[in-house]
């Protein structure tokens, strides 16, 4: 008799043992849910896939100062440095870069201008001069801007961009930009002017 108990327990276990594996791979697949491609579920997981991915557009704001070098006026060839005669300007960019890729962004600028002649100093213009960044590597960016200022002024401006130094919290970057202008019953000039400023990360 206890023979038979022993067959009989063991040819319970042995069907178990079949039945749970044949449980298995059903049991497994109605565990895994199966999204079709073309589902607003597996649209949006791609999605949320590239958009953990990609760090653009990036918004960065900057401060800066710049001093105007040397101003060639075109029609007489005459060249002026900033500091003849006793008189001085020095500007104090502050503006947005949206950077849309590593190649490529937008800069608004902003720059009030101080004037200081005859032992006394005003604030003498405000210039807006938005333009195109074209990013390369190392650090150097080439800034197409246009030039409207509140004196009466306009034109264009290149600016060649070099960061030289990055930390954690903001980069540090000095820029040689060649304004030219025209308008306000003045002659067309060129200038050379030298900015250094840092952005923030």
């Amino acid at each position: 008799m206890k023979k038979n108990l022993q067959t009989r327990s063991g040819k319970i276990i042995l069907t178990i043992i079949i039945i749970a594996g044949a449980l298995m791979p059903q049991l497994a697949n109605a565990q895994v849910k199966v999204v079709p491609p073309d589902s607003i579920e597996y649209q949006g997981a791609l999605y949320q896939k590239a958009k953990a991915k990609s760090a653009y557009p990036k918004v960065v704001g900057y401060v800066s100062f710049i001093l105007p070098l040397e101003t060639l006026t075109l029609s007489t060839g005459k060249f002026t440095p900033n500091f003849s005669n006793h008189t001085t300007t020095i500007g104090f960019p502050v503006g947005v870069n949206v950077l849309y890729s590593d190649k490529f962004g937008f800069s608004y600028e902003f720059t009030p201008n101080i004037k200081a002649s005859g032992g006394s100093s005003k604030m003498n213009d405000i210039l807006f001069d938005p333009g195109t960044m074209f990013r390369f590597q190392h650090g150097f960016t080439l800034i197409s801007r246009l030039a409207f200022d509140t004196n009466g002024r306009y034109g264009f401006t290149p600016v060649f961009n070099q960061v030289y130094a990055r930390t954690k919290a903001v980069n540090y970057f000095v820029a040689l930009s060649l304004p030219t202008r025209f308008g306000n019953s003045e002659a067309a000039s060129l200038g050379l002017n030298m900015q250094i400023g840092f952005t923030f990360n």
